[in-house]
């Protein structure tokens, strides 16, 4: 007798539902036997409950472990904040994996990519330490920079932490040693944010140290983003802060067809949130 999956699944808002149902088909397609927890969250569930993120979504995420998410409104510049953030943040998601890879048949300008994106996904711009510029910590923080900021700045604060770092630099290389993967590559700005992108290399480093059947190397970000243009074949696995991870996905996406063919996975210990790369 086939073994009943349980997994939760976020219908999400706009194309969602009919993503979902679609792929609720496929799993039937395919012989797989789920037994699906649906939940809603995003753009809707907040017009009818007052919050884009109910407490019973995370509740059933916690109780079966595995969920998929369907696309998820996020307003821009103004609204509630991303879903996709805050799932990641409340369920410990620090891992964000997002595979590029060339399929037959999926129109293209490139052929035989195949790249493993692994984004850091609980620090950096997207941790969400932001003050209008009205507010007290935003009048603080500019004071003690001293003439480098506008006094009519709002701020975003940037953390990298070494805690952070060495459990999404230690994912990726481990990502690497089980599929047999060659090289990671450390992507950052560190020539211009020396403290914050020089410690995500200085931590990635030292934990290359521990891999030394994985070869390791570092790009800055610009450089790379030119380099999967002109000659994406010389890279592997890139692991990345949360806001060069964000972007450099897509720009991988658009290498083999589009953010429609591009999966992600949100990896915590013992939580997985599968979900579109477009979110």
């Amino acid at each position: 007798m086939a073994t009943k999956h349980n997994a939760t699944l976020i219908r999400g808002d706009g194309t969602g539902p009919s993503l979902t149902d679609t792929v609720k088909d496929v799993f039937k397609g395919i012989g797989v036997d789920m037994n699906w927890e649906e939940v809603d969250a995003g753009e809707e569930t907040m017009k009818k409950h007052g919050t884009p993120l109910p407490k019973n979504v995370l509740e059933s995420i916690r109780r079966t472990k595995v969920a998929l998410k369907g696309p998820i409104t996020t307003p821009i510049g103004t609204g509630f904040r991303s879903v996709n953030v805050a799932l990641r943040k409340e369920l410990e998601l620090y891992a964000c994996l997002r595979p590029c890879k060339s399929y037959e048949g999926v129109r293209s300008r490139y052929n035989n990519i195949d790249l493993v994106i692994v984004r850091e996904n609980t620090e950096d711009l997207y941790a969400g330490v932001e003050y209008e510029n009205a507010s007290k910590e935003a009048q603080s923080i500019i004071s003690w920079a001293k003439d480098k900021i506008f006094p009519d700045a709002n701020i975003s604060i940037k953390p990298i932490s070494k805690t952070g770092t060495q459990k999404i630099a230690h994912f990726a290389f481990k990502y690497a040693m089980k599929h047999n993967r060659k090289k990671v590559t450390a992507v950052t700005k560190a020539n211009i944010m020396k403290f914050t992108d020089g410690l995500f290399y200085e931590v990635c480093r030292e934990v290359a140290k521990n891999y030394p059947k994985i070869e390791y190397q570092e790009r800055l970000v610009d450089n790379m983003s030119m380099q999967l243009v002109q000659k994406p074949e010389f890279y592997d696995v890139l692991v990345l802060p949360n806001l060069y991870g964000d972007i450099i996905s897509d720009l991988a996406a658009g290498l083999v067809g589009g953010l429609g063919v591009a999966p992600g996975a949100n990896h915590g210990d013992d939580l997985v949130l599968f979900e579109p790369v477009h979110g």
